[in-house]
């Protein structure tokens, strides 16, 4: 089984269990919804007592428990630019802002970038009377360039 095929046999059982990717990391859990939700569509990977874990609740077998704790190829949008009208609002953010997000680092840390590895996330609803608004929240450490 590759990957692309179990995370397609995880959104079936998802899809025939009528679950949220909350209920389904409160299942493999603790741990942070946004980790598990990335780990099942194959972008990071779970620990083997959480790839077990997820086995029973999804009634996964042990080939899958072992691919879910494998390494993945991280990155693999379908195409670029996304189509997906929600990605592509993010690649629009980082088209518009990223030169002004780089700026406003480098000018506050210096030369260097955010870390995407040692990173936390939040993701939120934020009730607005205008309608309501999704609140993001990223921290990565501070990663200066090395000098040789």
């Amino acid at each position: 089984m590759t990957r692309e095929e179990l995370t397609a046999k995880i959104l079936d059982a998802k899809r025939k269990k009528g679950l949220s990717w909350k209920q389904i990391a409160e299942a493999v859990g603790p741990g942070s919804p946004i980790l598990y939700t990335a780990a099942l569509l194959g972008q990071m990977t779970l620990t083997k007592e959480e790839a077990g874990k997820l086995a029973k609740f999804l009634e996964l077998d042990e080939s899958e428990v072992a691919l879910l704790a494998e390494p993945p190829y991280r990155g693999s949008l379908p195409a670029v630019p996304p189509t997906d009208p929600l990605i592509y609002r993010f690649h629009e953010l980082v088209q518009t802002y990223g030169t002004t997000w780089k700026a406003l680092i480098e000018e506050e840390f210096g030369d260097g970038i955010m870390s995407a590895i040692d990173f936390d996330m939040e993701i939120s609803r934020e009730q607005n009377p205008k309608g309501d608004r999704v609140r993001i929240t990223m921290s990565g450490k501070f990663l200066p360039y090395k000098r040789y």
